[in-house]
């Protein structure tokens, strides 16, 4: 009766990652128990989320061709997946990443001009992305390139077709952080040359964080996140107090492996700390949280294990 924060089921978003091919489920070897699936095998795994009572999923897609124009391919391995999805589970809230890190040779996360990423010539190629997910049937658009202006682009491009209906949950405080390190084993996206600390955030700021969120707000954003979640509690709360629209987090990659390594060493209680952290984050001010540990927690949950 007096607990102050309560996880529940409702706040988890599990980001999946689809492949090209039919019958595919490749393990991530950096993140036991995270697979990239096909998209035929993706529709049954997200069929076993639904019955966990997982209401959303974020899409991540990996072609077998890549290129500046891949990610808005209307035939493309994301916009197949959502209508696979949308076609078998039409319940089912389905997100998207709008970015260009896992479709480029690059790994980078815009257009790249004489060896620098070009903002501005991204903003293009990012709303022509959002739209083709939209015309595909996401529910949700989710950029998570970290260009500036972006959010305005994207909604402009999403209201001008028909798409006004279609929220934008913007990256808005993404760090430059050193625990995305499986995430780009699981979607192929390591930057070939350099880094991405000249378009995500210094681990250090918070009043930078404050001032990205008040823009993608102001340019049309629906829902902003902070990622990574465990480092960045301090922002998620900050955030929080701050603005008044939902709050998601990112519970990254690196922060999932470290309790799975852990917990295979017998150093920790994996299901303990898991919940633990879950509750941190969701204690913070995050509203909804996307991790890896969706399914495992929601087992969990319905359990009445808290």
């Amino acid at each position: 009766m007096v607990q102050e924060t309560r996880l529940s089921v409702d706040n988890l978003i599990m980001p999946l990652f689809v492949c090209e091919g039919t019958g595919v489920k490749s393990p991530v070897g950096s993140m036991p128990g995270v697979n990239r699936f096909s998209v035929d095998l993706l529709v049954e795994e997200c069929r076993q989320l639904e019955q966990l009572g997982i209401r959303s999923v974020l899409l991540f897609g990996i072609p077998d061709v890549k290129g500046d124009h891949v990610g808005y391919d209307d035939n493309g391995i994301v916009q197949r997946a959502v209508r696979a999805i949308k076609a078998t589970i039409g319940k089912l809230f389905v997100i998207t990443d709008v970015c260009n890190c896992e479709y480029s040779e690059h790994g980078h996360c815009g257009i790249v001009v004489s060896g620098d990423v070009d903002n501005d010539l991204s903003l293009e190629l990012l709303s022509k992305q959002a739209l083709s997910h939209a015309n595909a049937g996401s529910d949700m658009i989710a950029p998570s390139d970290m260009m500036d202006g972006r959010i305005g682009v994207i909604r402009k491009v999403l209201d001008t077709n028909g798409f006004s209906n279609i929220p934008v949950m913007s990256y808005a405080a993404k760090y430059a952080s050193a625990f995305y390190g499986p995430f780009r084993d699981a979607a192929d996206c390591a930057p070939q040359f350099g880094d991405r600390k000249t378009y995500q955030m210094n681990p250090a700021n918070v009043r930078e964080a404050l001032r990205e969120v008040e823009l993608d707000i102001s340019e049309g954003a629906d829902v902003v996140m902070v990622k990574p979640a465990l480092s960045y509690l301090d922002v998620i709360h900050q955030v929080k107090q701050n603005f008044n629209v939902p709050v998601a987090a990112y519970n990254v990659s690196g922060e999932y492996s470290m309790i799975k390594a852990a917990a295979a060493n017998g150093w920790i209680n994996e299901n303990s700390v898991m919940m633990e952290m879950l509750l941190s984050i969701k204690r913070a001010g995050a509203d909804m949280i996307i991790t890896y540990f969706a399914a495992q927690a929601a087992a969990l949950l319905t359990k009445g294990e808290r």
